[in-house]
């Protein structure tokens, strides 16, 4: 037998490897429908939802920040004003308190120096140390 005889069976052996190889080669690609077309819709949707929910929650934050900052800015402007005030006061009151402003005020209400100070002792008497005998 010649070789030319086995040819038709070649060419017929090589249409089966190659439907068979197409066959193998579309089971890798899924199969598209209407119905998984639609079913990516739908979750192409929901994940755009999801997203922009996000970043309205996101704004939100953002906004709730900016507006605690700015509490925060008036807050610290309101101590510091509250804090010269403070200062101004006791500036005021070191000068009503001074020695020469306190003379001056009693003067002014009759009070006269006195001639002869006395000095009050807060602190108890020392008594003096006894002799100890040894002997």
């Amino acid at each position: 037998m010649a070789m030319t005889a086995f040819a038709p069976a070649i060419t017929r052996s090589r249409e089966i490897i190659a439907t068979k190889t197409a066959e193998v080669a579309l089971k890798l690609v899924p199969d598209v429908s209407e119905q998984t077309q639609e079913n990516r819709k739908y979750f192409a949707k929901f994940v755009s939802v999801v997203g922009i929910l996000a970043l309205m929650f996101l704004l939100f934050i953002n906004t709730l920040l900016a507006q605690d900052a700015f509490t925060l800015s008036h807050l610290k402007l309101e101590a510091k004003m509250v804090s010269d005030q403070r200062e101004a006061v006791n500036r005021q009151i070191d000068a009503i308190a001074a020695p020469e402003n306190l003379a001056k005020a009693a003067t002014a209400l009759g009070m006269k120096p006195s001639e002869t100070p006395t000095f009050l002792s807060l602190n108890p008497p020392v008594k003096p140390a006894e002799s100890v005998d040894n002997g």
